[in-house]
């Protein structure tokens, strides 16, 4: 079996690379933007490309080299901040590359097992009466971020329903764990304790709102939901991927400041709230678990404990 991983070298890309390899004899292709492709992690069983799939020719290229039995579509620009300051580079980015990459599928009569990451994000606001949220919520996108995933979302459901590929979209809401980007909300906050702890930053941890409640999963969670959905998942379904537990972000940081080798004092950074933050969400991962038999099985305390690890080793070179 061969399968394409859109994304492969970002924070789950990588995490999904590792987990296919250790737990399946797939041949993996993977796609990366803008970098050169690094080192694959087994050559024997990987090869990545550079690939813009805003490029049409080329994302055909690729599927018409290699043509999948699986696809999980991960590429995106995620990163909400990020999508006010560039709503259109975002838009531009998540939809027109799922597109080509949809339309190449097309053209070349291929129909791959395709999971298409959507996002809790697509969700919104919602009142406590209407928590934890199903996949039956209605769409309320309040970012450009969550605009262009509620296209790709639907986008996926109108391929399946038009042209039969058997296309399963997923809602995952926040995942974190190790290698992530600091420009996220938990390693942005264990970064700094790396720092202070290491003597590189004054003990005072700068962070915005802490009263907006997520509900996280450990991304090495998140990937073995991934390959059940591609696995056993239904064709034209969307599935939520949650733990079902609202968490502040108060409570994040706290946890971090108990782990700290050293006293810390918190202090507000207004720079640091976005123009919208949703006050509560959480989701039911039912539905996911009903057909495919999924929970999540790590700890928060042990993701918080991993990811404070590895920026320690981080900051000190370790």
């Amino acid at each position: 079996m061969r399968i394409l991983i859109t994304g492969a070298t970002g924070f789950v890309g990588g995490h999904l690379r590792r987990y296919f390899l250790a737990h399946t004899d797939w041949a993996i292709t993977g796609t990366c933007y803008p970098e050169t492709p690094p080192p694959p992690f087994d050559p024997q069983r990987e090869t990545l490309h550079y690939l813009d799939l805003r490029d049409a020719g080329a994302t055909r290229a690729l599927l018409a080299q290699s043509p999948p039995d699986y696809i999980i579509h991960l590429a995106a620009q995620s990163h909400v901040p990020t999508s006010y300051q560039d709503p259109w580079g975002t838009l531009d980015n998540n939809i027109r590359g799922q597109l080509n990459l949809l339309e190449g599928l097309l053209a070349l009569n291929l129909a791959p097992r395709t999971l298409v990451i959507g996002s809790s994000e697509e969700y919104g606001r919602a009142g406590v009466a209407e928590l934890p949220l199903t996949e039956e919520h209605p769409l309320r996108p309040e970012n450009p971020y969550s605009v262009s995933k509620v296209a790709q979302d639907v986008m996926g459901y109108q391929y399946f329903i038009s042209f039969g590929l058997p296309v399963i979209r997923m809602r995952p809401f926040n995942h974190v764990g190790p290698g992530q980007s600091a420009r996220f909300v938990l390693p942005a906050f264990a970064s700094q304790v790396a720092e202070i702890e290491a003597g590189k930053q004054a003990p005072v941890m700068r962070v915005g709102n802490l009263e907006p409640a997520r509900d996280f999963t450990d991304v090495r969670d998140v990937v073995r939901a991934y390959h059940l959905a591609l696995t056993r998942g239904m064709p034209g379904e969307v599935y939520n991927i949650a733990s079902g537990t609202p968490r502040t972000i108060q409570s994040l940081v706290e946890q971090l400041v108990t782990l700290a080798t050293i006293p810390i004092r918190v202090e507000i950074d207004p720079e640091r709230y976005r123009p919208a933050d949703v006050p509560i969400i959480y989701g039911s991962a039912a539905k996911l678990k009903q057909d495919t038999g999924w929970e999540p099985e790590i700890p928060f305390e042990q993701t918080i404990q991993d990811v404070l690890d590895e920026w320690r080793q981080i900051t000190t070179g370790g």
